[in-house]
């Protein structure tokens, strides 16, 4: 059987509820619905964490995010190390199997040579390496804004040499076309590929050019903006996937979407001084946002595509993370993901035959939180709603919960607590998340960790010298 060639697109911040597909009203995303039509759409689909960087580790990686050293969001600055170079990606394992592998958008995984995207298992890439960059100059602004006397950097790159000559284009019309010129080489190779596509939107800043704008000048100035930069992204995936058909390749290649954590609700995402909470993104009624462990933090809208092993239609509840997609790419390459230390298993078999998870359970931790999914429940211990670090704690939406148990089939906005209703239960499932986060804890104790890491509370965790790239 011919390999198919594989195409990963990752949101960034982007809401449970914020695809057409998933019940928005007001954001339209025609192609990203077309690919759902044409092949798995997960309702109950989770991230690895709760913000970008361990996301990011876990999806590429397979493991939970505390086995790749990245248990929280890393710094964007020049000695800020990431995943160990020893540690297998997707991309460096797919490139074994005879793939040429490349990667357009944020990586957010580490500045320092021996951790940017083509020491990976990435032949190519265009992107920046920072977490946040300006969407037109391209400029990573955030340390500078930390830390007066420090200059902004200018953070786009092609393969390991900074890149001006894209300065003023869009960025999610740059990684869409740059992406495309790389499955158009591979293409004319006869070469099956493996593309990235890691898009910075909707993260802030909340940039989007006039055209998009139009298209939803009826919604409010916040939610206008979201949906903008959302529409570009869909604009994106539909020109591949035109280009694709056009070739008559669609139906032999693999497309995954996801967002790697829930919206941010961040006071900066809007960038007017305000100090009130950003509105502009969903969680289509699930609780909590970025940073939290309620499922709006965590639970993301995910679709697998491929035509010819992937039956079109299918709306699949059963609970998966992105740990499983490197599994599922190696298995569906001619590989053998069993060679791999992996905390993921192989869900393709759950698109083609219906079948269940071959692991029962899904954890998390972020900061003091912890949380288990088994079946329809879900534990979280020390759960609380994240709504921003420039902004005061607010007792009304901080609230802190030592134990929260619900059952996600009957309450999907985690609105019941049913710990004094199911007690065994409860104490069943907290066992599991505790031996879990102590077996992590064992672990993280002797791990490579990566430097530059901020806590939860947005901390840096190692302070740096130097702030400027070589």
């Amino acid at each position: 059987m011919k390999k198919p060639n594989i195409i990963v697109f990752l949101t960034d911040d982007q809401g449970y509820g914020d695809l057409s597909c998933m019940g928005s009203t007001d954001v339209c995303t025609p192609n990203l619905d077309i690919l759902a039509a044409g092949g798995a759409r997960f309702t109950d689909f989770y991230a690895g964490s709760a913000v970008c960087s361990p996301s990011r580790a876990c999806l590429l990686t397979g493991r939970y995010p505390y086995m790749t050293g990245v248990r929280s969001i890393l710094g964007g600055i020049k000695t800020t190390t990431s995943l160990n170079p020893g540690i297998p990606t997707f991309a460096s394992a797919l490139k074994d199997l005879g793939y040429a592998t490349g990667m357009v958008g944020k990586w957010h995984l580490g500045a320092v040579p021996e951790c940017r995207p083509t020491h990976m298992g990435f032949d190519y890439f265009c992107g920046f390496l920072s977490g946040v960059n300006d969407y037109f100059s391209h400029i990573h602004y955030t340390e500078a804004n930390s830390h007066p006397g420090i200059n902004p950097n200018h953070d786009l790159w092609e393969n390991d040499e900074r890149c001006l000559k894209y300065t003023g284009e869009y960025s999610t019309e740059l990684f869409a076309r740059k992406g495309l010129e790389f499955i158009r080489e591979q293409v004319e190779k006869d070469m099956p590929f493996a593309l990235y596509c890691a898009f910075n939107a909707p993260h802030y800043p909340m940039h989007a050019p006039y055209k998009y704008l139009e298209r939803f000048k009826h919604l409010p100035e916040d939610r206008q903006i979201m949906a903008a930069m959302l529409s570009a992204v869909d604009d994106g995936v539909g020109e591949i996937m035109n280009y694709l058909k056009r070739r008559g390749i669609f139906n032999d290649t693999i497309i995954y979407f996801q967002s790697d954590n829930g919206p941010s609700k961040e006071s900066r995402n809007w960038l007017d001084e305000r100090k009130d909470y950003y509105y502009g993104g969903s969680t289509g009624g699930l609780k909590g946002h970025k940073f939290s462990l309620f499922d709006g933090g965590i639970r993301v809208p995910a679709i697998f595509s491929w035509p010819a092993m992937v039956p079109a239609g299918q709306v699949i509840s059963e609970p998966c993370m992105g740990t499983d997609i490197f599994p599922t790419f190696i298995n569906a390459a001619g590989g053998n993901a069993s060679d791999y230390e992996i905390s993921g298993c192989d869900i393709l078999p759950v698109m083609t035959i219906g079948a269940r998870r071959d692991k029962d359970c899904l954890y998390w931790e972020m900061g003091q939180q912890t949380a288990v999914r088994r079946g329809n429940y879900k534990l979280v211990i020390n759960g609380f709603l994240r709504d921003g670090w420039s902004l005061p704690l607010d007792p009304k939406t901080e609230t802190k919960h030592e134990v929260w148990l619900s059952d996600l089939s009957q309450d999907m906005g985690e609105e019941h607590n049913l710990v004094e209703e199911m007690p065994e239960l409860a104490k069943e499932l907290e066992e599991k998340a505790l031996t879990w986060r102590r077996d992590l804890e064992a672990y993280w104790t002797d791990a490579p960790k990566a430097d530059g890491q901020l806590d939860p509370n947005g901390c840096c965790a190692v302070m740096q010298a130097t702030y400027d790239y070589e």
